[in-house]
């Protein structure tokens, strides 16, 4: 394995100074300030001359070459002669590595970025016997905002799809804080999955969401669209398989003050879907109340038939039957050590260390009065990996006759490699619901791979996933 050689990073400059009585150093810098100075970050121009303390060095310009300074206009030339008396000397500047506050690695540096404290390299196979080296430099030249260098090992194959991670530098601590939109997000990057290039996805979809709209989130995570849809005073429904997601998600809600909001749930999304769907006492018969596109009927407010909310009673949650014992046990151990070992106590946060914006709760008394299997604005399926696999549980999903206002817009995310195109995506998802769409949108999230790009396939849900009511 290759390790750090600082003498690499040097770079000698073979330059040329003017010295002159230091008691002209400002007006000459003055004059030579017009492209004929040295001009870079963190280096000073003007220097104590070694042979005399009455003197003083002005240091010129890499495109100065000739040392009858013939490069340099003749106006200026003159100028500098008017000024005072000076000897052109050669001056060499070397540049070490504790100079450089980035070093370029191309590969190294599209496959890196950050989430509060902790720093994430996918580091490519032909660069492998310098991942301690680029470590090293990530560490050093980003310190004390980063403290801990990860690089991603192997690919993600486990069941709740967080990856694996290596420590290369800094501190072996994947607890950590991240801040977006105006909100905050506490995470275990061992624990969870987390992506901060995601982030203006995150805005743009929430940006669709509007105050008082019912949203449900089938894999939630920790949050990144929950926590600000929320924040808009957006009752959300918040599903995820994994409970160390779920364990954080209740952490960021009541981080963030938006507790009374969401509703959390840990299963299987389908079942979460079918159980968020299933009419209360549904031997009573309502008129359907399906409306068009241009005719919406407002939401029933009744609140009486209301979820309760998943972060006031744990007894609510269901998880998917096939769910390991010893992964639940073993994460659950984790999260336990984690929260002893210092992980911020929620209730007893300092005010001064949030913004004023998530230190007030949302305004209102309460999130909106919903009965999601009457109505739900938006359904966001954040899965890439297999969400188009789930839209099979809309297929007589939602009880017409139950159904109040226009069907909801589905944002089902996916990855569209060279060998699929847009049309092969919509024509799987069309299989799987078992209905034609006809209102979609594809948005272009961000490429992951030189063939592989992530979209969010946007949709109107089709009337005819909608149940009929077949009672006589």
């Amino acid at each position: 394995m290759e390790k750090l050689d600082e003498s690499k990073f040097e770079q000698r400059l073979e330059l040329w100074a003017l010295r002159i009585p230091r008691e002209h150093a400002s007006a000459v810098t003055r004059l030579l300030r017009s492209g004929y100075l040295l001009d870079k970050p963190r280096v000073k121009p003007v220097v104590e001359d070694p042979e005399s303390d009455k003197n003083r060095l002005v240091v010129l310009s890499e495109r100065i070459h000739e040392r009858d300074l013939s490069d340099m206009p003749q106006q200026l030339h003159d100028s500098l002669k008017q000024l005072c008396n000076f000897d052109v000397v050669p001056y060499t500047l070397t540049l070490g590595y504790s100079y450089w506050s980035a070093v370029s690695y191309s590969e190294a540096n599209s496959a890196c970025w950050s989430g509060g404290h902790v720093a994430h390299l996918n580091i490519s196979d032909d660069l492998l016997a310098y991942k301690d080296v680029i470590a090293k430099v990530i560490y050093d030249k980003n310190y004390p905002r980063i403290q801990t260098v990860v690089n991603k090992v192997g690919t993600i194959t486990n069941e709740f799809r967080v990856p694996k991670f290596e420590v290369l530098a800094g501190k072996n601590d994947m607890v950590t804080e991240v801040k977006q939109y105006g909100a905050t997000f506490r995470l275990d990057y061992g624990l969870v999955y987390w992506n901060s290039r995601l982030e203006h996805e995150h805005i743009r979809l929430v940006s669709l969401f509007k105050k008082g709209d019912v949203i449900c989130d089938m894999f939630a995570g920790i949050g990144p669209f929950s926590i600000p849809a929320a924040q808009k005073g957006c009752a959300v429904y918040a599903n995820d398989l994994n409970p160390d997601s779920v364990h954080y998600l209740r952490t960021n809600a009541k981080v963030n003050k938006v507790e009374d909001y969401i509703f959390t749930h840990n299963m299987d999304a389908r079942v979460f879907m079918r159980n968020l769907m299933s009419v209360p006492g549904s031997e009573t018969k309502l008129e359907s109340r399906v409306a068009d596109d241009n005719h919406p009927i407002g939401m029933v407010t009744d609140n009486a038939n209301s979820f309760s909310n998943g972060n006031q009673n744990d007894d609510q949650e269901i998880c998917q039957k096939n769910t390991d014992d010893s992964v639940a046990i073993a994460t659950a151990k984790k999260r336990q050590q984690t929260s002893e070992e210092g992980e911020p106590n929620c209730q007893d946060e300092d005010a001064s260390q949030t913004t004023r914006r998530n230190n007030k709760r949302v305004r209102g008394s309460g999130p909106p009065p919903a009965k999601p299997w009457e109505h739900v604005d938006h359904v966001v399926m954040n899965l890439p990996a297999s969400a188009l696999q789930f839209l099979d549980c809309f297929d007589g999903l939602i009880q017409k006759k139950y159904w109040t206002g226009s069907l909801p817009w589905i944002h089902c995310y996916c990855f569209i490699r060279a060998s699929e195109s847009e049309e092969s995506i919509l024509s799987e998802a069309q299989n799987k619901l078992n209905a034609k769409i006809a209102e979609l949108v594809f948005h272009r999230v961000r490429d992951v791979a030189p063939n592989k790009a992530m979209f969010c396939l946007s949709f109107r849900l089709p009337m005819e996933c909608l149940k009929e009511d077949t009672e006589k």
